[in-house]
């Protein structure tokens, strides 16, 4: 079994990847994430995916390393990390009733062969119409204020939606698995293997 490296520190991508089975450690990047003007989001999570696993092939010379990253986008606007809480309840009554969709990139890189295949995997989420009290209650019970979109969809998060629409509900959460599978099925890598 090849060497795998996950390039983040994220427990949600961790916890993903450990669905899979297979080996592998994490290992905190060291890229700077900038937002060129006018970058299309599925274009910008394949870069930042592509320069965060990168950013570690010096120190894994024979590894697949993975990336990922994701963006949010509401009403054709960037939205990032609330941070805060009270900018996650301006997020969530923005969001209220209205359908956005969350890209999310993602990169193998074959250190040993210097290949390396990305893509994007856009998600469609429809929330609820809320009222304040629930979106209170809901960032006080899931405290979601590190999480693109404000709410953690692994938690109670599911409650705000009415619908979700995409091909891989796990890209949502950060790390598309499904295309992640294809990726390292096409790099030698079979989770299914004996």
């Amino acid at each position: 079994m090849r060497r795998i490296v996950l390039a983040s520190t994220s427990p949600f991508r961790r916890e993903l990847m450990e669905r899979l089975g297979i080996p592998f450690e994490t290992a905190e990047p060291v890229f700077e994430e900038i937002v060129e003007p006018g970058e299309e989001p599925g274009e910008l999570v394949k870069r930042l995916a592509l320069g965060k696993a990168m950013s570690m092939a010096g120190e894994y010379p024979d590894a697949l390393i993975i990336g990922s990253d994701q963006v949010f986008v509401s009403r054709g606007e960037i939205i990032g990390k609330p941070g805060s809480v009270e900018r996650a309840r301006q997020q969530l009554r923005m969001m209220s009733g209205g359908t956005h969709t969350f890209h999310t990139g993602l990169a193998v890189v074959d250190t040993a062969s210097g290949a390396a295949l990305s893509e994007s995997v856009p998600f469609t989420v429809t929330l609820r119409t809320l009222v304040d009290e629930e979106i209170d209650e809901y960032i006080r019970r899931d405290d979601p204020v590190c999480c693109a979109g404000s709410f953690k969809i692994e938690g109670l998060g599911i409650a705000l939606m009415e619908r979700l629409e995409g091909v891989d509900f796990t890209s949502l959460i950060g790390l598309p698995l499904i295309s992640l599978v294809s990726i390292l099925r096409k790099l030698g890598v079979n989770p299914l293997a004996p």
